[in-house]
């Protein structure tokens, strides 16, 4: 039972996941080198994003925002988005996709560990 609740609560509704994928995008469109996008959703509603190239290298500066908000919330301004307070974090990938040998080994370098969740 947990789990589902887990699912839920990681599950964007439709409407901030088009604007998370117009910033991915956007993100994308300013990093040529960029093989994906490293998501990581808070706790606390702001994002942090940043594209990465094929060797897991930075690919663009960090972006933080909070949607329909002019800056980040208080707790991140504190923070900077302190890793405890992670809900999600996934790598999206841009088409074509590396490989998932390649995708493996760039979310162990950027994460830390494999994605918690696919894109």
């Amino acid at each position: 039972m947990a789990k589902k609740k887990e699912k839920k609560k990681n599950k964007l509704d439709p409407e901030l996941e088009m604007r998370e994928r117009a910033m991915v995008e956007g993100i994308l469109e300013g990093s040529p080198d960029g093989v994906g996008v490293v998501v990581i959703r808070l706790d606390c509603g702001c994002r942090k994003m940043a594209a990465v190239t094929k060797d897991g290298e930075p690919a663009s500066k960090v972006i933080m925002y909070r949607d329909h908000a002019e800056s980040v919330c208080d707790k991140c301004k504190d923070d900077q988005g302190a890793f405890i307070r992670v809900v999600t974090q996934f790598i999206h990938w841009q088409d074509p996709a590396p490989d998932p040998g390649q995708q493996k080994k760039i979310s162990l370098k950027v994460l830390g560990t494999t994605e918690t969740t696919t894109h």
